[in-house]
């Protein structure tokens, strides 16, 4: 099957029999990609109130009933406990497993949040012709702690995580246009050129996921990205926590579209 331009639906197949463990950048091209976060009910409002104070990171799209590993708004029928190519299991902070799935940890109280993902709108950055460099290189996208704070909420507290693409300029003025239209997908940049400025010491060498070509003339463009919660456990050390591995995505049944301008 060609995943590139599958339904959410086909590549939630190929997750759930194995078929696929690979990042999902570039499949169900036009489909609407999402983070996942699952934590204890006892936990579940400070994390809700988390995403709501931190709107860029953690742009909510669903959330699942206690023990219910049904997203019945983003993908009826679903199961986030076997639906992503890949998961990471934390334990105090610590990242003990990177399975394939879930179904034997989960528990009664487990509470899923769906949070929008970057992918989403690599579509309109293809179809308005600017680069997307790590599915030109076939690589995990770039993804790196910064010194830019979230609003801390209840127990959750920490550093926003960015994604990172290289463009021109100009290609990232454009980019901001296009991207602006996905706020419910992290929407415009929140940093364009010099690393350091947000915390970042060395470009070429990313926190999560791969490293990608900066060609001459381009500069790096950060977006906002739904790994923070994962540097947030790494620093509040929840006893609990369920991620997908970074990269590795859910995908929902919405078209893009369904997003734009929300």
């Amino acid at each position: 099957m060609e995943l590139r331009v599958a339904t959410g639906a086909q590549v939630r197949a190929q997750c759930r029999s194995g078929a696929w463990t690979s990042p999902t950048a570039g499949l169900a091209l036009g489909y609407v990609q999402a983070n996942l976060v699952v934590v204890p009910r006892d936990l579940a409002f400070d994390f809700l109130l988390f995403c709501q104070r931190n709107p860029k990171p953690c742009p909510l799209l669903d959330v699942t009933e206690p023990g219910d590993p049904e997203p019945k708004s983003a993908a009826p029928g679903a199961d986030l406990r076997t639906d992503l190519p890949r998961y990471c299991v934390w334990r105090d902070g610590i990242l003990v497993e990177e399975p394939h799935e879930v179904c034997s940890i989960w528990r009664h109280d487990f509470v899923g949040f769906l949070l929008g993902c970057s992918f989403t709108f690599e579509a309109a950055l293809l179809a308005a012709d600017l680069p997307v460099r790590h599915l030109q290189e076939q690589r995990n996208v770039p993804m790196y702690r910064t010194n830019i704070p979230c609003r801390p909420a209840g127990v959750f507290r920490g550093p926003m995580v960015v994604s990172m693409r290289p463009m021109t300029p100009a290609q990232a003025i454009r980019a901001i246009q296009v991207c602006s239209r996905f706020p419910r997908a992290h929407g415009a940049p929140v940093h364009i050129g010099d690393p350091a400025a947000i915390g970042i010491a060395d470009v070429n060498r990313p926190d999560f996921g791969d490293a990608v070509t900066i060609r001459p003339g381009e500069v790096p463009v950060f977006w906002a990205c739904g790994v923070t919660p994962q540097a947030v456990a790494m620093a509040i050390r929840p006893p609990w926590m369920i991620t997908h591995k970074p990269g590795h995505m859910f995908v929902t049944d919405w078209r893009a579209s369904d997003l734009e301008g929300e």
